[in-house]
């Protein structure tokens, strides 16, 4: 007789709705897809989602909610789900992507994807998710704004270049171009204040980026974006899943001596860990003997400088979980001092 040990709702979230898959497993391990269904993204949406998995779902068995990552649109739906007391698991996009490609379907849409979803958390034994702490919470609110003022200012700053460059200016345009970089200004000095504040409220937090702006390269802003991007690697088991979760996973194709794709990493994961690391990179490549050597040893290997530099990005962010880890400051003499002992 088939028994039913575990069962998953899953759900591919789009900005207005949600596509839902009801999957189960047997005690023989058989996956079953047994039903559909869409709901509206919003409040109301949830309510109904519910009422329809509690009608249709077996009693007495956990239920995980799994879906996938998207932008900041599951947000809401999680948040909902954990107030509720319900199982989420939360999967990278490229995780879905590669477990797809495994299954023997041509045909991509909403339903597909839903089904893929369950049947990847019918298979896998999933991490439960955690809202992220309300600091770090309003510290990724703040370093994300702060970021696209930056955007802003610098798209602003290109139009003024450009209307000054002219042969007969409009001296009125270039006021009111100056009076807008005048307040993003204001506006990131006002997010650098509240971020000031913000790391007042916890001494941990404030220890933890003081202890990993100790790296070459990284500096405050930066501590504090890793920080609140990763929710203080609350869920980060080794340094592996932490590339992954950047985007920093190397993909590569090979097969036989005709088939032989460039190495390069998939993209597909936090895209403002990635740009936060970049400067700080270049920095570290400059100032660093430990990332210089990396990085003079990558561009001799293959001669790209860009690829060099992009390891040395992954290498900083594995860097910062050590250090966060360990509660040691970085000492970028280490490697001199074994040196010495070692002679």
């Amino acid at each position: 007789m088939k028994v039913i040990v575990k069962q998953v709702v899953a759900i591919d979230v789009a900005q207005k709705e949600l596509v839902v898959a009801l999957g189960r497993m047997y005690n023989d391990w058989t996956p079953e897809i047994y039903a559909h269904k869409t709901f509206a993204n919003t409040p109301k949406g949830f309510e109904a989602l519910l009422l329809w998995v509690n009608k249709l779902a077996t009693p007495d068995l956990a239920i995980r909610y799994v879906m996938e990552a998207t932008g900041v649109y599951h947000e809401s739906l999680a948040y909902f789900l954990d107030e509720k007391g319900d199982e989420v698991s939360i999967v990278l996009p490229n995780k879905i992507s590669n477990y797809f490609k495994t299954l023997q379907v041509r045909t991509i849409t909403d339903k597909t994807s839903s089904e893929a979803i369950a049947l990847f958390g019918l298979e896998r034994k999933l991490e439960i998710w955690k809202r992220p702490a309300k600091l770090f919470k309003t510290l990724r609110q703040l370093t994300r704004e702060r970021d696209q003022i930056i955007q802003e200012r610098t798209m602003i700053k290109n139009h003024l270049h450009a209307e000054e460059a002219e042969a007969e200016p409009n001296k009125s345009s270039i006021k009111r171009i100056n009076k807008r970089i005048d307040l993003l200004n204001k506006q990131l000095q006002e997010i650098t204040k509240e971020i000031s504040q913000c790391l007042t409220q916890d001494e941990k937090v404030k220890a933890s980026v003081s202890l990993i702006s100790s790296i070459t390269g990284i500096g405050r802003l930066t501590a504090v974006t890793v920080l609140a991007e990763t929710n203080g690697f609350e869920l980060v088991r080794n340094k592996r899943q932490l590339s992954c979760y950047a985007g920093f996973d190397v993909k590569e194709k090979q097969s036989g001596t005709s088939v032989h794709s460039k190495a390069r990493i998939s993209k597909k994961g936090n895209k403002y860990l990635r740009k936060a690391l970049h400067m700080p990179a270049l920095t570290a490549i400059r100032h660093d003997d430990r990332f210089k050597a990396i990085f003079v040893r990558l561009v001799a290997r293959h001669g790209i400088k860009m690829k060099a530099a992009v390891a040395i990005q992954r290498k900083l962010l594995e860097m910062v979980y050590t250090i966060y880890k360990s509660g040691k400051k970085y000492d970028k003499d280490y490697l001199k001092e074994e040196v010495k002992v070692a002679v």
